[in-house]
């Protein structure tokens, strides 16, 4: 069943307790779908498109709080508090979300997510900001393909990389293309976001994971993340790099079920 607001697309099956899944930079909710089958037995699963993603329309105003806050309203019938999966970019928002609405979000899962992606003062755990300005002029002389070049260095050094760079590349258009303006404006989102002061504030409980490697979230990012965090635990998939839930989807999933029912 489908449910649309003005700005958000999120799509609902299954039966049991709310879970919402948000993905991450230049993707749509549809590359989750490996995973449902195994989720909608026993959890009521949104995926969702975040702004300017996938079917949902662009923000005005694209910056986290925002993206947070469209969401929230997007899924205000829900009506309990949920269980957000937030992957990269994904994951600051369900942060960002613990963090406006904690009567909302009852646990966080954290996939390849970092405070930070930028590496600033005390912080280095991270892309320099060089490299996203110049990902950002590629994207605007040929988004296409650098998009497609986005998906490779996302697999890079997983023991499974081919498959799941195939069956990304084969879905990442499947709900359109993102327009340049979209791409930019989270684009910037990425670079100006800095998550770590407001962490020791999140109340939810989490479960960080992370992808052992990982070149765009590296692990000493993560473990700072989980550290940082009131109440988090942190786990690495062996052989995962930037996407485990779809490399190494039973870990994965052994990994959010023991959370979630613990």
């Amino acid at each position: 069943m489908n449910a649309r607001t003005t700005h958000v697309h999120v799509e609902a099956a299954g039966d049991g307790p709310p879970l919402v899944l948000l993905h991450g930079f230049a993707m749509h909710g549809g590359l989750f779908a490996p995973l449902l089958p195994a989720l909608v037995p026993r959890f009521r699963v949104h995926v969702v498109d975040l702004p300017g993603h996938g079917w949902s329309a662009p923000l005005a105003t694209p910056d986290l709080a925002s993206i947070a806050a469209t969401i929230d309203a997007a899924t205000a019938a829900i009506g309990e508090p949920v269980v957000v999966v937030g992957w990269s970019l994904g994951g600051q928002v369900a942060l960002q979300w613990a963090l406006a609405r904690p009567d909302r979000v009852r646990r966080l899962v954290l996939v390849a997510t970092t405070p930070s992606f930028v590496a600033r003062d005390g912080w280095r755990s991270a892309l320099p900001a060089e490299t996203l300005a110049r990902f950002g002029d590629e994207l605007r002389v040929a988004y296409r393909l650098t998009l497609l070049r986005f998906l490779t260095l996302q697999m890079q050094g997983s023991s499974d990389g081919r498959r799941t760079l195939a069956q990304l590349r084969a879905s990442l258009f499947d709900r359109g293309e993102p327009s340049p303006e979209s791409l930019a404006a989270t684009l910037d989102l990425l670079t100006t976001t800095d998550l770590r002061a407001s962490l020791p504030a999140v109340a939810a409980p989490a479960l960080v994971v992370a992808g052992a490697r990982d070149t765009l979230v590296p692990l000493a990012a993560t473990r700072a993340l989980a550290a940082a965090l009131a109440h988090a635990t942190h786990t690495t998939i062996a052989g995962a790099a930037h996407a485990p839930f779809l490399s190494h989807p039973a870990p994965f999933l052994d990994a959010l079920a023991a959370f979630v029912d613990g």
